[in-house]
């Protein structure tokens, strides 16, 4: 496994200019993965027994965190993210806080999923940051109060032991527990601010819940779907596609960069689990004079998709591997801001789809709509068990 990067003590002072230029990162391999407690799948932060300088519900906002060095307010600097107010011992002859206090926050997941990674960014905390932190995990049913969650019959278990943090810097820390979480404990100690927090993983959604639905989007995230690779990822990720809803705004989508050949871009998924796929919508909302000017989308079913990319293009990845692709619709001329929906003729089963647009540009978002084959239905409700789910 690659070695994640630490980072520990105070940064520099701040002394003008950007001041992200001193701030310490590194590129996470875990970052690949969904953030499971994104606000835009639903995260949130549902108590914390302090925040007293900064809002507890600042963490999950998507987007770096910002600093002004002018803005100041009756209660002293004000930071976007989750600062607390310094401890203090009992009396004056201990002054200092004790080796247990620490501050706390609960969230719950956007999505429960198993967790890779998480990462606690202490972005602009230089010298007021937590000297370590721990973040616990558990999984609960329902839609559990913070009162409940506090309770002693609720299962934590230890995703990053109590380890030193730097100020001002994104601290990585690889999960290896192989179990379905709904929420996290998030302790930093003994006190102090973090900019940002990200909980990379796969969704493991509810097969109860799906199975109710009976059909549904088989490639949203929040329902288990993910974006494996891309053409490209110039200007925003891929995963934008099978977000909740529909795009606000232009960079809410996929766009790539302009194309000076004669190849297409692409994007590959993995569908939720096997599923019989009835109808799909491409829509290229707020994408005006971007939008891609044609698209086809493609289903193959099982086998590996590695290297699958689009097949017989210039902008190709490679063959389809085990399997072959299968056309289910047809390259067909998209207008801008435009949701599209087509039924298929027919049925079509898969377990993977890619989207070609050509020659470039965007849409905004791709949905999948049919309903779990038995085989798909039972391979998801197997994983959701063995997972403790």
């Amino acid at each position: 496994m690659t070695a994640i990067p630490r980072f520990t003590g105070d940064a520099r002072p701040y002394g003008g200019g950007d001041p992200y230029a001193d701030h310490r990162t590194a590129d996470f391999p875990f970052a690949r993965y969904t953030d499971l407690a994104d606000r835009r799948l639903g995260g949130a932060v549902v108590a914390a027994n302090d925040e007293f300088f900064a809002q507890r519900e600042n963490l999950l906002l998507p987007g770096p965190a910002v600093f002004d060095p002018e803005r100041f307010g009756h209660k002293g600097k004000v930071m976007d993210g989750w600062e607390t107010r310094r401890r203090r011992g009992g009396s004056a002859e201990h002054p200092w806080p004790d080796a247990d206090d620490h501050d706390w926050a609960l969230v719950r997941l956007g999505a429960p999923g198993v967790i890779r990674g998480i990462v606690v960014d202490t972005a602009h905390f230089r010298g007021n940051h937590p000297q370590a932190v721990s973040v616990e995990g558990a999984s609960v049913p329902g839609s559990p109060s913070p009162g409940e969650l506090l309770g002693n019959d609720v299962e934590w278990t230890t995703l990053v032991p109590r380890t030193p943090v730097g100020g001002h810097a994104a601290n990585g820390f690889a999960v290896s527990a192989e179990r379905r979480f709904t929420h996290l404990r998030v302790n930093q100690h003994p006190d102090g601010g973090i900019a940002r927090l990200r909980v990379y993983g796969e969704v493991v959604p509810d097969p109860a819940w799906l199975a109710a639905l009976g059909t549904f989007d088989v490639v949203a995230l929040e329902n288990g779907g993910r974006a494996e690779d891309a053409s490209d990822l110039f200007y925003s990720p891929a995963a934008n596609t099978i977000r909740p809803g529909r795009s606000r705004k232009m960079d809410e989508g996929w766009e790539t960069r302009r194309r000076r050949d004669r190849g297409n871009d692409w994007i590959r998924y993995r569908l939720a689990a096997r599923a019989e796929i009835r109808a799909l919508e491409i829509d290229t909302a707020y994408l005006k004079g971007n939008s891609a000017g044609w698209a086809a989308v493609s289903v193959r079913d099982g086998g590996s998709a590695e290297n699958a990319g689009s097949a017989g293009s210039a902008g190709s990845a490679g063959s389809a591997g085990s399997g072959d692709w299968r056309e289910v619709l047809p390259r067909t001329r998209l207008q801008p801001d435009t949701n599209h929906r087509f039924v298929l003729p027919a049925p079509v089963v898969g377990t993977h789809a890619r989207v070609d647009i050509y020659p470039d540009g965007g849409i905004s978002r791709l949905r999948l709509i049919g309903s779990l084959t038995e085989d798909g239905a039972a391979a998801l409700r197997t994983r959701h068990q063995e997972l403790g789910g």
